[in-house]
């Protein structure tokens, strides 16, 4: 599942592309948009809150898409190929020298602009944000003293971002499990940690957390390769039906 940091780069990158400008073209490939045309309408903005993107358009209403697993906005020149088939295509939106192509995008919501919020106001605070409120994540992080921080960092409700990778890179630099309980972790770092980590990688496609790009992690995804603080095998397991990543001797209990 896409982090934080690439939806926000996204939609910066979608902002620049099309805000200001009026679709030629504006379609939604989905059921219950089917009668929904677009064209002629001008972008407004792009934004973005945690894992969902806001589009605003000029006759009041937004477009929420959420990435999920797999879905992806692109960007390219009038006549590009797309990187993907058209048959995963959500939306289709072109001005005059671009276009926007939503891929598999499993949640589409088109609200008025006034009451979007309303679709994420179950969210805790976006770590991205100017005004992140780190004290009301912190109460949240908390809320559970006996919840794993493997589970609570990934729950969108305690601060909204954080995805696996993040999740397995905060618990490493904590030194805990992603096993060990809320109340064992010093929740002010692992909230700052986590906006810290972020922050590190909105503005580039590259995510690294370990300072150094040609080596971006320090257990995630690195299965059975030695850990780059010690030099023990980095071991996964399941919670969740998720993959988790840790070193068995610098992360403990």
């Amino acid at each position: 599942m896409p982090e934080g940091d690439t939806v926000f780069l996204a939609g910066k990158r979608m902002h620049d592309a099309l805000a200001g400008k009026t679709l030629t073209r504006g379609e939604l490939r989905h059921p219950r948009f089917a009668a929904l045309d677009l064209a002629g309408l001008d972008v407004l903005r792009v934004r973005t809150y945690g894992k969902h993107m806001f589009t605003h358009f000029s006759d009041g209403n937004s477009l929420r898409s959420h990435f999920r697993m797999d879905g992806a906005w692109h960007l390219y020149r009038p006549g590009e190929r797309w990187r993907r088939p058209g048959h995963q295509a959500r939306a289709v939106f072109e001005v005059a020298d671009r276009q926007a192509i939503g891929f598999a995008l499993h949640d589409l919501e088109f609200v008025p602009t006034e009451r979007e919020n309303e679709l994420i106001a179950h969210l805790g605070p976006d770590l991205l944000a100017e005004d992140f409120d780190a004290a009301e994540a912190v109460r949240r992080l908390t809320a559970d003293p006996s919840r794993p921080i493997g589970i609570a960092l990934l729950d969108q409700r305690v601060m909204a971002g954080v995805g696996n990778l993040y999740r397995a890179e905060v618990c490493f630099l904590l030194r805990v499990l992603p096993t060990a309980p809320v109340s064992s972790v010093d929740a002010e770092r692992a909230v700052a940690l986590s906006r810290k980590l972020l922050q590190a990688n909105q503005w580039r496609p590259e995510q690294s957390t370990t300072g150094d790009l040609r080596v971006q992690h320090y257990v995630f995804e690195r299965t059975g390769r030695p850990c780059l603080r010690c030099g023990t095998r980095v071991r996964s397991d399941e919670i969740e039906s998720r993959f988790v990543y840790f070193c068995p001797k610098c992360q403990s209990d």
